[in-house]
């Protein structure tokens, strides 16, 4: 059943909405539209010119609509007057084929059809730390091994809980809050949903951490190596494959090896196979990579993958089985785009169902210390440049999440790794000056 959202507001006292959708690069954007209109706009949209944002577009393109999806509405527990609807970009009466949304939507509806739900929880980490962002907020989080701090989570109490509280609210079922292994760390779990209202809830929890961290006086981010000796910003994902009406899980086999069916084998065996171009959704930036390639950090471990691997409750590997019925991938950081990290995951996963992928032999070995004894073992992407070839090679891949999509975001990620190279660092003007 459609919500009408200008019910919505005069039932609840909205004044405002955010009409949103987000870009190729995870940026949310947004009109802010006055209750009175919303009317109007849920009927046609919120006008944007697409080349002002992270789109492959220009300023000849005619204006973009971005269609709310009111089942996606969210007040604002924090500015009850504002609610966030995400939208989905149409152009000329079509939908925009490379937006995020619709390219996740597109793959629901793939699912749908061979009679699949994938749902998926996320586990966004991300650091507290000063407005101007040069060190973290707690002067006092100095312990070595910060993880699980009970002072340090207490000194941030009224940040974390509030945001807590602020899921508790909206009915996410919000189960712990804890300080992670950096300094500074921090990270909240909620349940599980399907991926589409999971990457909502994700692309809604990037805004929402920042904005109450900023009424504190604090600035969060989500940068996946923000400091160069402490863990960086990963970003989880638990993923299962149910059934249309969400109560078989078909990727659970009680009799199966760790709990899992041989179809949730062969989704982990797509996400192996697809692992080098898959990088490029999941590790998005130039920074990516100094945390999945990063050497041990103070803390004694990068908790990261740097290989294409997969083991039982073993955090040292990309693939976890951590219980029966569901796999963690942890190849994803904390700058991946909430609606992209789902389409690809649901992508390989289909790819490696239609295809019977077998996901080869599972290696219980801490990989860290002892990932140098196994041969054939292939290794992640070094940097940006080499994510972006490895996604071009894999045409597959690209096929599955469309075209135009993948031609897109091809584009505008060279074009940001040319830019990186085109940038003169200080450890260049540091050894070189003299050579």
């Amino acid at each position: 059943m459609s919500i009408d959202l200008a019910k919505f507001a005069a039932d609840k006292g909205v004044k405002f909405f955010l009409i949103n959708f987000t870009d190729l690069f995870g940026a949310q954007r947004a009109k802010l539209v006055p209750a009175q209109a919303i009317e109007g706009m849920q009927k046609n949209g919120a006008g944007f010119a697409g080349f002002a944002s992270w789109l492959d577009m220009t300023p000849a393109h005619p204006d973009m609509l971005s269609m709310p999806d009111a089942s996606s509405v969210i007040q604002l527990p924090w500015k009850p007057e504002v609610a966030w609807v995400a939208g989905d970009p149409m152009m000329d009466g079509k939908p925009v084929e490379q937006a995020p949304r619709v390219v996740l939507k597109k793959l629901v509806a793939r699912a749908a059809d061979q009679g699949m739900k994938m749902m998926a929880g996320v586990e966004p980490e991300f650091h507290l730390i000063t407005p101007e962002g040069t060190a973290i907020s707690d002067p006092l989080d100095i312990a070595e091994k910060p993880c699980y701090d009970q002072s340090a989570v207490m000194r941030r109490f009224d940040v974390i809980s509030e945001i807590c509280t602020t899921m508790i609210e909206l009915g996410w079922g919000p189960y712990q809050n804890d300080h992670e292994d950096a300094n500074g760390q921090f990270e909240i779990n909620w349940d599980f949903n399907d991926v589409l209202v999971t990457a909502d809830q994700h692309a809604f929890f990037k805004f929402m951490v920042r904005s109450i961290a900023e009424n504190h006086g604090l600035r969060a981010t989500f940068m996946p190596k923000p400091f160069v000796h402490l863990t960086g910003n990963g970003c989880h994902a638990h993923i299962s494959m149910w059934d249309l009406e969400g109560k078989t899980c078909l990727t659970h086999d009680p009799d199966g090896e760790l709990g899992i069916s041989e179809l949730g084998y062969h989704l982990i065996g797509g996400s192996l196979h697809h692992s080098e171009g898959m990088a490029l959704i999941t590790n998005p930036t130039v920074n990516s990579y100094k945390r999945i390639n990063a050497p041990t950090t103070s803390s004694g471990a990068t908790w990261a993958p740097n290989s294409i691997t997969f083991g039982g409750n073993n955090r040292t590997h990309m693939i976890r089985v951590p219980g029966a019925g569901r796999y963690e991938l942890r190849l994803a950081d904390g700058a991946t785009n909430p609606y992209l990290l789902m389409a690809v995951s649901l992508a390989i996963g289909l790819e490696g169902v239609n295809n019977k992928r077998d996901p080869g032999k599972r290696l219980d070995i801490d990989m860290y210390a002892e990932g140098h004894k196994v041969r054939g073992v292939k290794k992640l992407p070094l940097n940006l440049g080499d994510a972006i070839r490895n996604f071009e090679k894999d045409k597959v891949l690209r096929a599955a999440l469309g075209s135009e999509f993948s031609d897109a975001y091809i584009k505008l990620k060279t074009n940001e790794w040319h830019a990186f190279g085109r940038h003169l660092t200080q450890w260049e003007r540091d050894h070189t000056l003299d050579c």
